[in-house]
């Protein structure tokens, strides 16, 4: 059997190369598809050698380092892969990698991280946040998002099966492509992340500081709790918002990018971990609990999966909006509980995401279409 995996491109190894990575885990024969790869010599171990084909934009005029304002061209780059020798296709998709052309014999499973944000429900937020609300340039992205949309709603006919990486994205997948999607949520390396054995004390946050992360917000709240020290780690386009929100208040530390040992002990040490984004999905809460921290968390989004409140045994609380007095509001609830908070059960809900987990179900969700198709090469190869 003949396995294409579509990624949508290579630039670092985050979250979707963690999900690249478990599928060629479960297929290592499996060749490798993206618009682009650049990604860094130090960082490609997990593709094991293998070389990756790429699309006309990866020799495009300055892709290297500006490949994503090629993303008007980048619907006709993933069409024109060849794809009609495999069995099975597999895309991991958040832009345009479901895009890709099968035939009537082929089974095309897509594991959708998100319908693209920033053409469907995100897309005031993102003209909001690139400062293209008014202009000749925002009327042209709007045009473009336009045109997006009409392919992705296309495209999407192509897909046999659709997976999400939570319930909140399989909603989205609903509400986008009028489709049904299977939750599958996606690998944490969790065999790093270990209980803590020390004391605990104080308030975590750990983030990029985008925007829709709202890392302000949890500080402005701790501001009015200066009984609570919170101790606020990262970087990013926000830096400025961030550090005048935590300026002059002496309970709040500011600290960057950790490395992973030190993260861990910082979430080890920690009485509760906070999140305030309406995250996709949020891996950073699930290796807190993988440290047994129990995580205070905004409830849309991914996290409704994966922190278990109002049931046996509760790993946190949920808020229910973006503000300073919802989160004051969620850690004065966090206090009564938090003796009943254990870190073992805390532990416990996180192995729930292990990589092995997520590769069981894919195997089962691909077994499931390839059997439903009646693919030569899988029903010889199961039967």
């Amino acid at each position: 059997m003949k396995v294409a995996i579509v990624h949508e491109w290579l630039e670092h190894y985050a979250g979707s190369e963690r999900v690249l990575a478990q599928l060629l885990n479960c297929y290592p024969d499996a060749d490798v598809f993206a618009v682009v790869d650049f990604l860094p010599a130090e960082e490609r171990d997990f593709l094991n050698g293998r070389k990756v084909t790429t699309s006309f934009i990866q020799n495009l005029p300055l892709a290297r380092t500006r490949f994503r304002n090629y993303l008007q061209l980048m619907p006709l780059a993933v069409e024109q892969f060849d794809l009609s020798s495999y069995d099975l296709v597999i895309s991991s998709h958040h832009a345009v990698a479901k895009g890709v052309i099968t035939g009537p014999d082929q089974v095309h499973v897509s594991y959708v991280h998100s319908p693209m944000r920033y053409a469907w429900d995100l897309q005031a937020q993102y003209l909001r946040e690139s400062g293209l609300e008014h202009g000749l340039k925002s009327l042209y992205v709007r045009w473009l998002l336009h045109r997006i949309r009409i392919w992705d709603i296309r495209s999407a006919n192509g897909v046999d099966v659709f997976v999400a990486n939570s319930r909140y994205i399989a909603r989205r997948i609903k509400k986008a492509y009028r489709r049904e999607a299977v939750v599958v949520a996606p690998p944490v390396a969790l065999q790093d992340f270990v209980l803590g054995q020390g004391k605990r004390d104080g308030f975590l946050v750990a983030a990029r500081f985008a925007p829709y992360k709202r890392v302000e917000l949890i500080i402005e709240a701790f501001r009015r709790m200066p009984q609570h020290h919170l101790t606020v780690v990262g970087t990013g386009p926000s830096q400025a918002l961030v550090a005048k929100a935590a300026h002059n208040a002496p309970n709040i530390t500011l600290r960057p990018p950790a490395p992973p040992g030190e993260l861990i002990t910082l979430m080890q040490s920690a009485r509760a971990m906070l999140f305030a984004a309406e995250e996709d999905f949020g891996i950073t809460t699930v290796e807190a609990q993988a440290c047994g921290t129990p995580v205070i968390a905004f409830s849309k989004g991914g996290t409704r999966d994966i922190i278990v409140e109002g049931a046996q045994p509760q790993t946190g609380i949920l808020f229910d909006a973006q503000t300073p007095e919802a989160i004051i509001d969620a850690v004065g609830r966090f206090e009564a509980v938090e003796s009943r908070l254990s870190p073992a059960a805390c532990r416990q809900n996180a192995l729930r995401f292990s990589e092995e987990t997520f590769r069981q179900a894919m195997r089962r969700v691909v077994d499931t279409a390839m059997a439903r198709q009646g693919c030569p090469r899988f029903v010889a190869r199961t039967g």
